[in-house]
C-alpha cells in the first residue's frame, strides 16, 4: 500500500509546495486530440498548452490516444489525467504539476470511440508524437509503405484502422462528409520536414482508400512542419519515488526532463491554434533550417553517442560524455562535419547551440540511458547519420566520425555485446538484423548484410565505394578493439581524406 494519497484533482490541494494548474478543469473543452500520449508529449506540447490553459483560454483541452497499449490511461484516468513533471539538473529538481490532458482513450480497445472524437468540430487540431516509425513509411524514401502490415489492414477495414494514417485518414472522411472542416495535422516526430512526410503519407493511404478524398486532404488540410527538442529519459521506480516524496502525492507516471525546451512551428492553422507564442514556441514562416540543425547536431550526436556509448558499456549520455575521448569525438563531428550542411540561420549563434547541446548530454540528473536512444535505429538512422552523410559525398568531405556512428549501430544490432552478452534490440527490423547477422563475424560480411537493406540505406549508398570503404574500415576497428579503445583512439586522429 503506497503511503502517499494518490495525485488527483481532489487530492491536489495537498501538493502545496507544487505549481498546479491554475484553471477550472471542468470548464476546459477538447480542441486537440494528440496520437502517441507519451512521455515526450507530456513533457512538450501538453506543458506549453497547460500553460495556455492557465492564461484562460479554454478551448485547447487534450484528448491523448494511445494507439497500442492501455498503459498511460490506467496510470493517469484514476489521477483524472493529472501528472506531474519533474525539471532536473545538477542543482536539483522543480516540479509542476499539468491539467492539459482531459483524457486518455486507447484506440485498439474502442477505434470508434477514437474516431468520433477526432470527428468533433470542436476538435481543430489533431497532432502525433508516434516516434518514426510510427508513420508506417519507409525511412529511406520517405513514401507510404504501401505493404506495411497495418496499412495493408487499414485499406481493408477502415472503420477499425490500427495506424495513426488510418485513423487520421478515416476521421477526416467523415468530417468531409459531414460538412465539417478538417483539422490541421501537426507532427511533432523527428523527421525530416514532417510537416511535408506527414501529408505525403496520409494523401497516398486517401488516394488508395478514394482519389476524391486524397484531393481533398491534398488541397484542404493544413500539415504544418515543427522541430521540437527536450530530452526526456523513460521515468523509472526512483523517479517515482523521489516525486512523491518531494510532492507529498503518489504519481503513477510522472515525467523527468531537463530545462531546456524548444518549439518550432510553421504558422499555418487555417482553423485557429492555441496562442502558444506567448509562453516560448516561434512560430516561422518555414521551418527547415531549425528542423536540419536539430535532427543533425543533437540527433545525429545523441545516436551516435547511445550506440558507441553502450557497446562501452555505458549506462547513461552524462555516463558517455565523461569517456574517454567521447566528448571530443563529438565536438569534432559537430564542428567539422555536420555544421558544414547546415542551411544559414542569420543571427543564430551556432557555436553557442553547440556548446549548449554538449553541456545538456553531460547533464547528470537526467539519467538518459544509451539503450532508451538506441531503440528504433532503422527508422532514425536515415535523417540522424546518413543523409548527413550523403552531403559530405556530394561536398567531396570527409565523414569518419559520421561514419563510425554508422559502424557502431551496424555493431550494437548484431544483439551481442564485446562481452558476448545478448542486446535486447528493439527495431521493427530486429527479425531481420539478427537473421542476417547470425553467424557473421566480419566487417566485409556485415557490411554487405546491413547495406542489403534498402529501407535504411536506400538504392545509393549502397553502391558507393566510398561509404562502402569507411564504414567497413570504422566497423573494423570496433570488432577488432571495442568501441572504448577506438573513440579514445580518435581523440587526436585528423579527419581522414575518405574520398
Amino acid at each position: 500500500m503506497n503511503e502517499y494519497s494518490r495525485l488527483s484533482d481532489a487530492t491536489l490541494h495537498l501538493a502545496t509546495t507544487v505549481k498546479q494548474p491554475g484553471y477550472d478543469r471542468s470548464q476546459v473543452q477538447i480542441g486537440i486530440v494528440h496520437l502517441g500520449i507519451g512521455a515526450f508529449h507530456r513533457a512538450h506540447q501538453a506543458v506549453y498548452t497547460d500553460s495556455v490553459l492557465a492564461s484562460g483560454d479554454d478551448r485547447w483541452g487534450i484528448l491523448g490516444i494511445s494507439l497500442r497499449s492501455g498503459d498511460t490511461r490506467d496510470a493517469l484516468e484514476p489521477q483524472d489525467g493529472l501528472y506531474t513533471v519533474a525539471t532536473r539538473d545538477g542543482s536539483g529538481d522543480s516540479f509542476r504539476v499539468i491539467g492539459s490532458i482531459a483524457k486518455v482513450l486507447v484506440a485498439p480497445e474502442n477505434p470508434e470511440a477514437v474516431l468520433a472524437a477526432m470527428a468533433d468540430p470542436e476538435v481543430k487540431i489533431v497532432s502525433l508524437t508516434v516516434t518514426e516509425k510510427g508513420y508506417c513509411y519507409s525511412p529511406a524514401t520517405a513514401s507510404l509503405d504501401e505493404s506495411h502490415a497495418d496499412i495493408v489492414h487499414d485499406l481493408a477495414n477502415t472503420a477499425a484502422p490500427l495506424s495513426a494514417i488510418g485513423f487520421i485518414v478515416e476521421a477526416l472522411a467523415r468530417r468531409r462528409a459531414n460538412g465539417i472542416e478538417p483539422f490541421t495535422l501537426l507532427s511533432c516526430d523527428n523527421l525530416p520536414s514532417n510537416g511535408e512526410t506527414l501529408k505525403r503519407v496520409v494523401t497516398r493511404f486517401a488516394e488508395l482508400r478514394d482519389p476524391a478524398l486524397g484531393q481533398h486532404i491534398r488541397d484542404k488540410v493544413a500539415f504544418p512542419s515543427t522541430m521540437v527538442d527536450r530530452i526526456v529519459p523513460a521515468t523509472t521506480d526512483a523517479d517515482r519515488a523521489t516525486t512523491s516524496q518531494s510532492t507529498g502525492l503518489f504519481d503513477a507516471w510522472p515525467i523527468m526532463t531537463e530545462p531546456f525546451t524548444q518549439w518550432v512551428v510553421e504558422d499555418h492553422f487555417p482553423s485557429g491554434r492555441p496562442a502558444w507564442e506567448k509562453f516560448g514556441v516561434t512560430f516561422v514562416d518555414n521551418v527547415d533550417a531549425f528542423e536540419l540543425m536539430k535532427l543533425r547536431l543533437l540527433n545525429g550526436s545523441h545516436s551516435t553517442l547511445a550506440y558507441l556509448g553502450y557497446l562501452a558499456g555505458y549506462e547513461t549520455v552524462s555516463d558517455v560524455m565523461n569517456g574517454e575521448g567521447f566528448s571530443a569525438l563529438i565536438e569534432t563531428m559537430m564542428d567539422e562535419e555536420i555544421a558544414p550542411t547546415l542551411q544559414p540561420l542569420p543571427g543564430f549563434d551556432l557555436a553557442a547551440y553547440k556548446a549548449e547541446l554538449r553541456e545538456r548530454f553531460r547533464n547528470p540528473a537526467l539519467r538518459h540511458r544509451t539503450w532508451q536512444i538506441a531503440m528504433d535505429g532503422s527508422q532514425k538512422l536515415p535523417q540522424r547519420l546518413l543523409n548527413t552523410i550523403r552531403q559530405r559525398l556530394e561536398q567531396n568531405e570527409p565523414f569518419d566520425r559520421l561514419a563510425l556512428g554508422v559502424a557502431g549501430w551496424m555493431r550494437y544490432a548484431t544483439g551481442m555485446d564485446e562481452n558476448g552478452q545478448p542486446i535486447d534490440v528493439r527495431d521493427p527490423l530486429a527479425t531481420e538484423f539478427k537473421r542476417g547477422a547470425t553467424g557473421k563475424t566480419s566487417a566485409d560480411d556485415l557490411v554487405d548484410v546491413y547495406l542489403g537493406l534498402d529501407q535504411i540505406f536506400g538504392h545509393d549508398l549502397p553502391k558507393n565505394q566510398i561509404f562502402r570503404r569507411a564504414i567497413k574500415s570504422a566497423l573494423q576497428e570496433l570488432l577488432k578493439d571495442g568501441a572504448a579503445r577506438t573513440v579514445a583512439g580518435y581523440t587526436s586522429r585528423p579527419l581522414a581524406i575518405s574520398i
